[in-house]
C-alpha cells in the first residue's frame, strides 16, 4: 500500500510539472453564507431573512482542511462539542450542541432525516460518514422540531452530498497516509491509510454521482494504558463507505433522483476505562437508499422523499465473570416518507407545509435478553406547517407549528416564534438582531423501551428554549455574531441503577433540568490572503455535567501567501470536564471526576498545481497529554500526509 501511495505521489508530481491533463478542474459555484441558508426553512433563504445563525462548512472550507474528518470540522463550531473524536477510530461519539445529548441532535443527508433505529438513543453515527463525499455543511443550534421533528431539540447537521459536474466526466482520487500514535509514543510507522475514488458527470439530462472510500487505521490501544507497566495491544479499524446518486431532469420543472449509500466498520475495543482485551471487537453495517424528486411550479416548490435504512451491528466481549465471549446483535429498520410544499402567497409571505411519516422497528439478541421486532416497533407521522414572513421595513418572522403523532404516546405539539430586524442594511454595513421560542419533543428509542432495562411507562422527554443574539458584517473583512440561549428540559430520561439490588432501567427525571450560555463567532479578513476565525463557547448547567467544559474557545489563522498554497495554525482549549461516576466505575461512586483543560495546537498546509493538491497536517503539535473520554487513549502527535487528484 505504502509502495503505491509513493508511485502515485512521483507520478502526479510529473503531471503537475508538465501539465499533461487533458481537463483543467472544473470550477464550481460555492454558494456562501451571507448568499443563501437551507437549514432554517428547507428551501433556500437568504440569509438577511433568516432568524438564526446558521454556520456552513462551504466546499472551499473542506478542500482548505484535506486531510480532516467529518468530526474534525464540526467540532471547530461555536456551541458544538464532540467527546471521543480524539480517541481511537471507531470510538463512541458524544455529541452535544448547547449542553444537550445526542439524541438531541438530528442529522439530515441531502435533505433526508438519518438515524439508528438500533441504538439506545436513536443517533446517527458520523463515523459512517466520509468528508471526500461531501459538499457542504449547515450547522442550525437551537430547538427545530418544527421543521425537523423528534430529535432536533438542540440542533440540527445538514450534509449535502457532493453533487454531479455539469461536464460528461469528472474524475477524482483522494489517498493519505499518517501516524496513529498517542502521547507515550512517537512511532514513525504509517498506521493510517485512507483512499477514495469518485467520478461524476452529466449527459445531457442525465447526471450521476459515485463515490467509494476505504480508511484503514491500527497502532493504537482504544483504552488507556498510562497505569500499565506493558503497553496495551493495539485496536485496529477498517472502514467502507459508499454512496451513489443518479437523477434525471425531466424538464426545467421536474427532476427525479435515486440514491444509495452502503457504509460499514469493523474495529477493536477494550474492555472498559484503562482495561485492555485482545478478544473484543465490533462491527456496523448500513445500507441506506431512496428516492427524491422536486416539482417547481409558478409560485412554489414540491419536495417529495422516500428513504428506507436497514443497519445492523454486533460485537463480541469477553465475560469476567463466566470466562466466555459474549455476542450481542442489534438489528434495525427505518422507513421515512415526507412531503413538502414551499408556496409563495407574495413576494413577502411564503407558506411551507409538509408532512413526515417514519417506521421503526427493532431486533436485539444479548445474553440479557432478547427484544422481538414485532413488540419493538413504533411510528410517527407529524403534519407541519411553517410561515415565513419578509417584511420591506427588516423585520422578518418565522414561526410554525407541528403535531407529533407517535403510536405510543398519541399527539403532541411543538411550535416556534422566530422575529429578526435588520438593524443595518448599509452596502458596507449590516446588523441584525433576532431571538426565538421554541418548544421541542423526543420519543423514547426502542432500546429504552422495549429492552430488559427498558420502561414501558416512559414519558417523553419536552425542551423548551428561548435564545436571542446579534449577527453582522462590516465591509468584506468582519463577520461576527453572539447568540445568548436558555433550555429547559423535563422528563429527562436517565439509566438508573439500585445501589441494593444493582437493578437497573430507563426512568424519567424528577423535577426540570436548566441550561444557559453564549456562543461567539468571529471571521475576520484584513487582506486577501488571510483568514482569521475564533469562537467561544460558554456553557452552565444545572445538572448532567457529563463531559461538557464550561468553557471552549477555538481559533484559526490560514494564508495563501504563496500562490495556490493554503498553510493554517489551528489553536483549541477546551477547559475542565466533570464526569459524574454514577456506577463506581472509577472507585468514586456519587461522586464528580474532573478532567483538566487542555490546549491544541494543529497545522495543516495544501498545494494545488493544475488538478493536483498535495497536503500535509500535523496535529497536537506539542504533544499535549489529556484525556477526552475518561479512562481512554487520546491522540499525540501525529503526521498525515496526502494528495487529491482532479480532471
Amino acid at each position: 500500500m505504502k509502495k503505491s501511495i509513493i508511485k502515485l505521489s512521483a507520478l502526479a508530481l510529473v503531471f503537475c510539472a508538465n501539465t499533461v491533463f487533458a481537463q483543467e478542474e472544473q470550477k464550481e459555484k460555492v454558494e456562501q453564507l451571507d448568499e443563501v441558508v437551507l437549514s432554517d426553512s428547507r428551501f433556500e433563504l437568504k440569509k438577511e431573512n433568516s432568524g438564526k445563525v446558521i454556520y456552513k462548512i462551504t466546499a472551499k472550507d473542506i478542500k482548505e482542511n484535506a486531510g480532516k474528518t467529518v468530526v474534525d470540522l464540526l467540532d471547530n463550531i461555536a456551541g458544538v462539542e464532540i467527546n471521543g473524536n480524539n480517541n481511537a477510530d471507531g470510538s463512541n461519539l458524544g455529541l452535544y450542541f448547547r449542553g444537550g445529548r445526542n439524541r438531541q441532535v438530528a442529522v439530515m443527508i441531502d435533505g433526508v432525516l438519518v438515524s439508528d433505529p438500533t441504538g439506545i438513543a436513536s443517533t446517527y453515527n458520523l463515523n459512517l460518514l466520509n468528508v471526500d463525499q461531501i459538499e457542504s455543511i449547515e450547522i442550525l443550534k437551537g430547538s427545530s422540531s418544527t421543521l425537523y421533528g423528534s430529535g432536533a431539540a438542540t440542533g440540527v447537521i445538514n450534509i449535502k452530498l457532493k453533487k454531479s459536474s455539469k461536464s460528461p466526466i469528472n474524475f477524482n482520487y483522494t489517498a493519505s497516509i499518517g501516524t496513529n500514535n498517542t502521547q507515550r509514543n512517537s512511532k514513525t510507522n504509517f498506521d493510517e491509510l485512507n483512499q477514495n475514488i469518485g467520478v461524476r458527470g452529466t449527459l445531457n439530462k442525465f447526471n450521476y454521482t459515485a463515490n467509494y472510500t476505504i480508511s484503514k487505521s491500527d497502532g493504537m490501544s482504544a483504552a488507556n494504558d498510562k497505569n500499565e507497566t506493558t503497553p496495551f495491544e493495539d485496536d485496529s479499524f477498517l472502514g467502507n463507505n459508499g454512496m451513489l446518486k443518479l437523477g434525471y431532469e425531466i424538464n426545467d420543472k421536474v427532476n427525479v433522483e435515486l440514491f444509495g449509500n452502503y457504509n460499514k466498520y469493523e474495529y477493536d475495543y477494550d474492555g472498559g476505562a484503562y482495561s485492555d482485551s485482545d478478544i473484543n471487537n465490533g462491527y456496523e453495517e448500513e445500507l441506506r437508499f431512496g428516492l427524491k424528486s422536486n416539482f417547481k411550479y409558478n409560485k412554489g416548490e414540491l419536495v417529495a422523499i422516500v428513504s428506507k435504512s436497514d443497519l445492523e451491528r454486533g460485537f463480541d466481549s469477553f465475560n469476567g465473570w463466566t470466562l466466555a465471549t459474549d455476542s450481542y446483535l442489534y438489528k434495525g429498520n427505518s422507513l421515512s416518507a415526507e412531503l413538502i410544499n414551499k408556496y409563495d402567497i407574495s413576494e413577502k409571505v411564503h407558506v411551507i407545509v409538509g408532512a413526515n411519516y417514519q417506521d421503526f422497528d427493532n431486533q436485539t439478541n444479548t445474553p440479557f435478553g432478547n427484544i422481538d421486532e414485532d413488540l419493538a416497533n413504533y411510528t410517527i407521522f407529524d403534519p407541519y406547517v411553517s410561515a415565513i414572513y419578509k417584511g420591506a421595513n427588516g423585520f422578518n418572522m418565522n414561526a410554525g407549528v407541528r403535531l407529533n403523532n407517535h403510536s405510543e404516546y398519541g399527539n403532541h405539539v411543538v411550535y416556534h416564534a422566530n422575529p429578526s430586524y435588520n438593524v443595518i442594511t448599509k452596502e458596507d454595513t449590516k446588523i441584525k438582531v433576532l431571538g426565538s421560542y421554541s418548544t421541542a419533543f423526543i420519543a423514547p428509542s426502542t432500546y429504552q423501551l422495549f429492552s430488559d432495562f427498558g420502561n414501558l411507562d416512559l414519558n417523553p422527554e419536552e425542551n423548551t428554549t428561548i435564545e436571542f443574539g446579534i449577527d453582522g458584517s462590516y465591509k468584506d473583512w468582519l463577520t461576527a455574531s453572539s447568540v445568548f440561549f436558555y433550555r429547559e428540559e423535563d422528563s429527562k430520561i436517565i439509566f438508573v441503577t439500585d445501589p441494593t439490588t444493582f437493578a437497573s432501567q430507563y426512568e424519567n427525571a424528577v423535577g426540570t433540568s436548566y441550561i444557559r450560555g453564549v456562543e461567539t463567532a468571529v471571521n475576520i479578513i484584513p487582506t486577501d490572503k488571510v483568514n482569521l476565525n475564533l469562537t467561544h463557547t460558554l456553557t452552565n448547567k444545572g445538572d448532567d455535567l457529563n463531559y461538557i467544559p464550561k468553557n471552549k474557545f477555538t481559533a484559526r489563522i490560514s494564508t495563501t501567501l504563496v500562490k495556490n498554497m493554503n498553510i493554517a495554525v489551528g489553536y483549541k482549549n477546551v477547559g475542565e470536564r466533570t464526569y459524574f461516576d454514577q456506577y463506581g466505575s472509577f472507585g468514586t461512586a456519587g461522586e464528580d471526576v474532573v478532567l483538566d483543560a487542555y490546549n491544541l495546537i494543529d497545522l495543516s498546509a495544501n498545494y494545488t498545481c493544475n488538478n493536483v493538491t498535495f497536503f500535509a497536517l500535523l496535529d497536537n503539535a506539542f504533544n499535549e497529554d489529556y484525556e477526552d473520554v475518561l479512562g481512554f487513549s487520546t491522540r499525540g502527535r501525529n503526521v498525515k500526509l496526502g494528495l487529491r487528484l482532479n480532471f
